[in-house]
């Protein structure tokens, strides 16, 4: 069988999650309540300051070699693994939270004081402030001359507000996620552009009784800003004593040599709760970012007032996105980000992945994707759920991806890193609600019928399974076509519907009854 998407399995599958959130139930955080584990129909309204530091220098790490060979990922993946230890130990003794680590982004939250006074808000943006500080001092000092480590370049986001949390993974992969406008204005502050420092919202400034700017991302903290914070925050915590403990950690608990071994498609079979650095998987892959673009904006409006249906829309979109990826397209959903899918996906064999087909397959589960948000929007407007104006970007490229997991054992995140998926995020970003791009390498890779697919430009709007599946087998692209021939298996051919060829299986893969 080949991979392929099926309107009456999504509808299944989209109306059985609704049912999990039929009933939503919204409390206030407090002090008593634990994060881990949120059931799936709970979500809190969390007071909270939310930091992102964002390291600058991950792509030069990726490019310290000419051809994208292990050596240049062994070193990125040492690179980020020494720097999120020290970063893990420094929120550790400052009791903050990390929320996720993906990549270059670190985030984290601050929560304490519990309550939502101004007094306790502004204590809260102190800490982080002097925490900011305290992690741009210590990643100075834990490069590695020896192993060719450089320090960390990085530059940092902070804002402070209401939000969301709710439960974040599944299948033994369960944190909160946040949502709402801290969390995005903060990432959007830390990866504005290169300039390094610290960077507050206009919220946060007022929180501390800083002026507001009009460019708060143009105008990091001054020195004297800072340490007026570090006074304040007495975070009991200095820089040489984080090193000195990371570097004896270090000791205890090395790092170890990076080892990589071929995944065998199809990728859903891989374990990641198993990789370490001495089991690690790298080879050709496509990296796709699907990201629900609108969501802050929806969460914002509906906070208040409405956040039941944030939950719901959430929960569903996020687990009919994730079911067409593993189950329909027998990929492997790396984390959710947010509102965003991070996905890999590979088709070949034990030796060789075939790059051709990846990127055929890749186009067509992008169409999928599409699909399926776009009924799984439709059926929860049916129940007459608050959805807003939200669209899908979908950014995807091709090329080397080395997946493991960071941190010593007992406390591991996984992480996939490669020049591509860097690309691949770039190019979702790059893209409107409605739009799908491809990365210049998957194109180059891609079939004549995908390349005319998506034009010079290498995007294309309003893609969804039918139009890829038909587009790609009208030109030859045997993936296509098998997946349309067995379609159309115990069907007639074509259907006459006034004076138009109506192909059989366009009904039952996308609930197109209208057509006759």
């Amino acid at each position: 069988m080949s991979k392929s998407w099926n309107h009456n399995r999504a509808v299944e599958h989209i109306d059985k999650k609704m049912a999990d959130v039929e009933d939503v139930t919204i409390k206030d955080y407090t002090r008593d309540m634990s994060l881990e584990s949120i059931p799936t129909n709970v979500a809190y309204r969390v007071n909270g300051v939310h930091m992102y530091v964002d390291i600058q220098n991950l792509q030069d790490m990726l490019e310290t070699t000419q051809v994208e060979g292990t050596d240049c990922h062994k070193r990125t993946l040492r690179f980020l693994d020494q720097h999120y230890r020290a970063v893990k130990r420094i929120l550790n003794q400052v009791d903050a939270r990390r929320v996720d680590f993906h990549s270059q982004r670190l985030h984290s939250l601050f929560t304490k004081p519990y309550n939502s006074e101004t007094d306790a808000e502004k204590k809260r943006v102190q800490r982080a402030v002097a925490t900011a500080q305290l992690i741009i001092d210590v990643l100075a000092e834990t490069g590695d001359d020896v192993e060719k480590i450089p320090a960390a370049k990085v530059r940092i986001g902070i804002d402070t507000g209401l939000s969301l949390a709710v439960n974040n993974g599944r299948n033994g992969y369960r944190e909160p996620l946040f949502l709402g406008d801290p969390a995005n204005h903060a990432a959007k502050l830390a990866s504005n552009n290169s300039a390094r420092g610290i960077y507050l919202t206009n919220a946060s400034r007022n929180a501390i009784g800083l002026a507001e700017q009009d460019s708060p991302e143009k105008t990091p903290l001054t020195v004297e800003q800072i340490q007026t914070c570090q006074e304040a925050a007495k975070l009991g915590v200095t820089n040489d004593e984080i090193v000195e403990e990371w570097r004896e950690d270090l000791k205890n608990n090395p790092i170890g040599g990076y080892q990589f071994t071929r995944q065998t498609p199809p990728l859903c079979d891989m374990d990641i709760s198993k990789l370490t650095p001495a089991n690690s998987k790298r080879q050709e892959m496509v990296s796709t970012y699907a990201d629900i673009d609108g969501f802050t904006a929806y969460v914002a409006e509906n906070i208040d007032d409405n956040a039941e249906d944030v939950v719901r829309t959430l929960h569903v979109l996020r687990a009919e996105l994730e079911r067409v990826v593993t189950s329909d397209f027998k990929g492997r959903r790396v984390r959710f980000i947010g509102d965003c899918i991070q996905a890999l996906t590979c088709d070949g064999t034990a030796h060789n992945t075939d790059e051709q087909k990846s990127v055929s397959e890749a186009t067509r589960l992008a169409g999928a994707l599409r699909s399926s948000f776009n009924l799984a929007i439709e059926r929860l407007g049916t129940k007459g759920y608050e959805t807003g104006e939200l669209g899908l970007a979908i950014g995807f490229d091709l090329g080397p991806i080395s997946i493991t997991r960071l941190g010593k054992h007992g406390d591991r995140i996984r992480c996939a890193i490669g020049r591509k998926v860097i690309e691949s995020e770039n190019r979702q970003c790059a893209c409107k609600g409605t739009e799908t791009a491809i990365g210049q390498a998957a194109y180059d890779a891609a079939t004549d019928a995908v390349k005319t697919l998506f034009g010079t430009p290498r995007k294309t709007a309003n893609l969804d399974y039918v139009e890829a599946t038909e587009a790609l087998a009208d030109k030859g692209d045997e993936s296509a076509k098998q997946a349309r021939s067995e379609a159309y298996a115990g069907a007639p051919a074509v259907i006459l519907a006034n004076d138009r060829e109506v192909r059989p299986y366009a009904i039952t893969v996308a609930g197109k009854s209208n057509q006759f």
